[in-house]
């Protein structure tokens, strides 16, 4: 299905990029929502942000504050004139949120990944004309992703967008969660939200400048008055004046006709293409051979010594050739497994 989509438009709001939404991760005073709001819009923020149901992985953390602090909100837009934004996960929420005037919706990862909440919240906002960002699901489904853009499209919102918050790993790595970036590259308009994909102040700036390079249309930025007192997701908030900085450093690249030289590039670009997808079928068919030698003297398909072999092999090859070892190894893990499909077709004739 083609999302039929229109800019992400809000009266007073310059169309420039990149759009900022800032505020903090939960409200949680009515004292510290009005400090926050008044420091960022001092700093020409247009657009606040503030959690009031937050879910969490595991009962007894803070869950928000819930419906009393959609009257902060309200005091927000009331008092610095700036357009106010919260999370939604239920029908209940969305009715509660359009009874306060709030001017934008998102939609939160662990809801994305459940269709029957999404289609709830699509039912709910039948017939209103609000913008609505949706976040990619914790797990890497582009299609999940994307299948929930649909739901609210079909009800008939077309002011939506797509936040890229990252995307959870069991492993330890330098992010909180995986950016993941060749799947938010997969859609049209893109937020980036630095502050859940680092985890850490420290990486905000970083991530901020990286989603501007890669085009995202704007950044969602976790800001609280007082960020290391904050009851969630401290470590990942930065103050006001950090954000105002952070933004102020950031390079804004200019999408232009591409050049002569830049074509000429991208020509020899596709001719590797080409020779690489040519060498692929070459190697398919040798890994077909292999897979009719197998079935013929009863061999098992995996060869776990000769798997990690290649994997090491190739590994240090690339490196030596200038690229990172861990992602020739990827490559070759999914070249492997496409290997291992083609021969048990040919077992299980």
């Amino acid at each position: 299905m083609e999302l039929e989509l229109e800019p992400i438009t809000l009266p007073g709001v310059e169309e420039k990029r990149p759009q900022i939404i800032a505020g903090p991760c939960s409200a949680e005073t009515e004292e510290q929502v009005m400090t926050t709001a008044k420091q960022l819009a001092d700093k020409g923020i247009k657009i606040f942000r503030a959690g009031i149901w937050k879910p969490r992985t595991k009962p007894g953390g803070f869950e928000g504050v819930g419906i009393d602090g959609l009257s902060w909100l309200k005091k927000v837009k009331k008092e610095t004139g700036m357009y106010v934004a919260t999370e939604v996960a239920t029908a209940k929420h969305v009715y509660e949120c359009l009874k306060a005037g709030i001017d934008v919706l998102w939609i939160g990862a662990r809801t994305t990944a459940n269709p029957f909440a999404v289609q709830e919240i699509a039912d709910a906002l039948k017939g209103v004309d609000i913008p609505v960002l949706v976040k990619n699901p914790v797990n890497p489904d582009l299609e999940l992703w994307i299948g929930a853009m649909e739901r609210i499209n079909n009800s008939g919102l077309k002011r939506l967008g797509a936040i890229h918050r990252g995307f959870s790993s069991y492993d330890k790595k330098i992010y909180r969660n995986l950016p993941q970036w060749h799947i938010p590259i997969e859609l049209r308009r893109r937020i980036c939200d630095p502050s859940h994909i680092g985890g850490k102040r420290e990486l905000i700036a970083p991530l901020c400048q990286q989603a501007m390079d890669l085009g995202f249309n704007g950044l969602i930025v976790e800001t609280h008055c007082n960020p290391d007192c904050a009851w969630s997701d401290a470590p990942q908030q930065v103050t006001p004046d950090v954000l105002d900085y952070i933004l102020n450093l950031l390079v804004i690249r200019k999408e232009t006709q591409s050049t002569e030289n830049l074509n000429e590039l991208r020509k020899q670009i596709d001719e590797c293409d080409n020779n690489l997808i040519q060498e692929l079928a070459k190697r398919m068919r040798i890994a077909r051979e292999i897979g009719t030698y197998k079935k013929e003297h009863n061999m098992t398909i995996l060869q776990t010594g000769r798997y990690n072999e290649i994997l090491e092999k190739r590994g240090s090859q690339g490196a030596l050739c200038g690229m990172d070892a861990k992602f020739i190894k990827t490559v070759f893990e999914a070249i492997h497994e496409e290997s291992v499909r083609q021969q048990m077709e040919i077992i299980n004739k």
